[in-house]
């Protein structure tokens, strides 16, 4: 059974937990469901940044 990675952007509100950057590998800790992922404090803003859980 392969396991299915989920793809978050930069605005969206996945939960509580940590996601990294896929680019880079930038972390950010969420910690209240109703936070959302910033853009990546490595890549920057105009980046279309991507996360996953990590």
């Amino acid at each position: 059974m392969k396991e299915v990675i989920e793809l978050y952007d930069i605005g969206e509100k996945p939960g509580i937990g940590r996601y990294c950057c896929t680019n880079c590998g930038w972390s950010v800790n969420l910690d209240d469901a109703s936070d959302r992922l910033p853009p990546c404090g490595s890549c920057g803003k105009g980046q279309d940044t991507t996360y996953n859980r990590c």
